[in-house]
């Protein structure tokens, strides 16, 4: 034992005098933490950090309390994780990924580093070296057992998820070995099996879950209403009270109660009061803060006594005030008058109750966080892509208003992105703007005195939720069920509502940025768009009426005679179409019903229950039921509880459930020229002309219902 105290400390790779940070831009003027310092890696200002992490998530200190031989381990796996392409780490003829690992999974690699030394100490085991395959399948198992005991939920899904991330460490620790100046284990206790594979998760389905609807709507709509409705009179509040703010003069005492009295004598200026509500009677509480600002004094020193009642001078200047308030001259709403709003009760009355001082404060906080609820909701970014936008950052792209802000997940070039967005979107992230007191930041601290420009996604969804419930009495907004809402379940969300709009799969691919692994959408968009069992009714309710709407349109327009369509899925809806008006003249005849009302007819159609599904080429009226002449599933494997058509072999040609109408035509006209054309090119191969014959005679034989109805 004496032997191993006396032996010489082992000599590192890497010198004491090389930044930690090689591998990625460092931000102007920076000096990165040296490998060298022991104590502590501090990483603020030397990369960016995403607006949503601390100062303290970018701070790595736990170093200064590890043992010595451990601290020199991690520093050494620190340096390979942040360089991994380091000229050392490429010398030992180890070749990784050339992308770098963020200072937050670093941080947290260190801290299992520090988990398994605690482990191996209480089993009597040197520092790695002398673990064998067994001892380490029995730390993960441990591990694991500890994460199923635990009782928090959320800490327990986030420490099994990062089960996969001890398992990284304890292989980087044997691939590493070579470069540690204490060695590593021997052997990986898992070769050639994955993380995922050694906790058998295989190819599980996306663990976030979908917000449930009945908080997903009220959520969506009191945001909204918070933007659109309410954000004027906050934004005119803070306008108005900066304002007095900043006219506000340093005066004596005695001036000031000069300044006061003039001011009351004025019948048309109003003291500003906030009610307080005490048994048996209600009172008002005076503003004596804003009080002070609304007459043009300064109250910070050496007026700050003012109104001081805790001295005689301060006693008698609030007597002129409480005189005033006694004969009425108040007012809740000294800086602006709140838009008025109709409440659950039936009463209508302004949406506030006294829009001032720390009630505005608050306030300006709710509609800050109304506008991230709005953002994440609708725009389907993370909630770091949705920090890091910048005031000024709404743009058109192609067309259609963008948002630009910085892509980070699993790319560390962090390229700058374009996430297409809504008019209200744009809308929420310009108000968001107006009140960050960030010089960049679109979402960002936003009174004054508040420390930074960081704050917790969470804590601000659970935050506006409880703000809307707890004045819902005045606002009239609708109460949001108490319920888990994270920042990411609300791409899962909208990923999933649009999952069976035409075209989506693409669409929310490029949304997610998902789109560049190929050209649809990969494994990962389908896990976001996944179907929700809670909101299997409401979008199958939606879709059905959206349908029903398109239809009745249709009805409409053959009412009018105008021609609906070609082909003989148009006939058999014709037919339907007749049948309906003559059950609704006859219902007519008989008095059942009102002479002209539409609604018979329209009623009369939705009970035929006409089954129709539109598309961009041409409509389908196959009858689940009876899927007579449907070309699509002749001869096919149809999938097991597959109900409907088989859109990708659909024969608009060929089928008895198709048609086709006017505006589609031109499309159909169009592709018959692009492919005669394509077919008149000299060297075609003969398989390809061979095929656009066949391709041309189908649009033909469609073409000419067309042309002979």
């Amino acid at each position: 034992m004496s032997h191993q105290q006396n032996r010489p400390a082992p000599r590192s790779l890497f010198r004491d005098d090389e930044p930690v940070i090689q591998s990625q831009p460092l931000l102007p003027g920076a000096q990165s933490p040296r490998f060298g310092d022991w104590d502590l890696w501090d990483f603020n200002g030397v990369v960016e950090r995403p607006a949503n992490r601390w100062p303290t998530d970018w701070r790595i200190a736990s170093l200064q309390t590890m043992a010595p031989a451990l601290n020199l381990v991690a520093r050494e796996m620190g340096m390979i994780w942040f360089n991994p392409r380091h000229p050392v780490v490429l010398a030992q003829g180890i070749h990784l990924s050339p992308a770098w690992r963020s200072v937050s999974t670093v941080k947290k690699r260190f801290g299992i580093l520090r988990q398994l030394s605690d482990f191996g100490d209480k089993l009597g085991l040197q520092l790695f070296t002398e673990w064998g395959d067994e001892d380490f399948k029995n730390y993960l198992a441990w591990h694991r057992e500890a994460t199923a005991r635990d009782t928090n939920k959320r800490r327990r899904d986030s420490e099994e998820y990062t089960n996969t991330g001890h398992i990284r460490v304890i292989k980087d620790l044997h691939q590493f070995r070579t470069l540690l100046a204490a060695g590593g284990p021997g052997n990986d206790p898992w070769p050639g099996v994955s993380a995922r594979k050694v906790l058998d998760l295989g190819n599980e389905p996306l663990r976030t879950k979908a917000i449930i609807p009945a908080a997903w709507f009220p959520l969506v709509k009191d945001a909204w209403t918070y933007i659109d409705v309410f954000s004027t009179d906050i934004l005119r509040a803070s306008a108005r009270l900066r304002d007095l703010q900043q006219r506000a003069i340093k005066v004596t005492p005695g001036q000031a109660e000069v300044i006061l009295r003039r001011w009351l004598a004025d019948r048309a200026n109003r003291v500003p009061v906030r009610l307080v509500r005490s048994a048996p009677r209600t009172d008002y509480e005076v503003n004596w803060t804003l009080l002070s600002w609304m007459i043009g004094v300064d109250f910070i020193s050496p007026t700050s006594q003012l109104f001081n009642p805790s001295t005689r001078w301060g006693r008698a200047r609030r007597e002129p005030v409480e005189e005033a308030v006694a004969r009425g001259q108040i007012t809740t709403h000294p800086l602006v008058d709140p838009v008025k709003v109709e409440r659950g009760d039936g009463t209508c009355g302004p949406w506030h109750p006294a829009l001032q001082g720390q009630e505005l404060w608050i306030e300006r906080t709710t509609l800050r966080n109304a506008c991230l609820v709005f953002c994440l909701a609708l725009s389907m970014m993370r909630d770091n892509e949705l920090r890091a936008v910048l005031k000024d950052s709404v743009v058109e792209y192609y067309s259609s208003p963008a948002v630009k802000s910085t892509k980070r997940k699993l790319d560390p070039d962090m390229p700058t992105k374009h996430w297409w967005i809504t008019r209200p979107v744009a809308k929420s992230i310009d108000v968001a703007s107006q009140l960050s007191l960030h010089p960049e930041l679109a979402f960002s601290a936003i009174n004054d005195n508040e420390p930074d420009a960081v704050f917790d996604s969470q804590k601000a969804i659970d935050s506006f939720i409880r703000a809307v419930n707890l004045r819902r009495q005045h606002t009239g907004l609708a109460e949001i069920p108490k319920t888990r809402i994270t920042p990411h379940m609300f791409r899962r969300t909208m990923a999933m509502l649009t999952r069976d709009f035409p075209g989506s799969e693409i669409a929310v691919g490029m949304q997610l940025k998902h789109v560049a692994t190929r050209a649809l959408a990969n494994r990962s968009t389908q896990g976001y768009m996944a179907k929700d069992a809670n909101w299997a009714k409401y979008l199958e309710d939606a879709i059905t009426e959206r349908r029903f709407e398109r239809l009745k349109d249709l009805y409409d327009a053959d009412g009018r005679g105008e021609n609906v369509g070609y082909g003989p899925g148009a006939d058999r809806m014709r037919e339907t179409f007749a049948a309906v008006r003559h059950k609704a003249a006859q219902l007519r005849s008989t008095g059942k019903a009102q002479r002209g009302d539409k609604r018979v007819e329209y009623d009369l159609l939705r009970r035929t229950k006409f089954s129709i599904r539109f598309g961009k080429l041409n409509h389908c009226t196959m009858d689940d039921d009876n899927p007579a002449g449907a070309k699509c599933i002749e001869d096919a494997i149809v999938p097991e509880g597959h109900k409907g058509p088989l859109h990708d072999r659909c024969r608009p040609s060929r089928c008895a459930n198709s048609f086709v109408t006017i505006d589609q035509i031109s499309i159909w006209q169009a592709e018959h020229g692009s492919l005669t054309r394509l077919r008149e090119l000299p060297n075609l191969p003969r398989p390809r002309r061979d095929q656009i014959d066949q391709q041309l005679v189908d649009i033909e034989i469609v073409l000419k219902r067309a042309k002979e109805s």
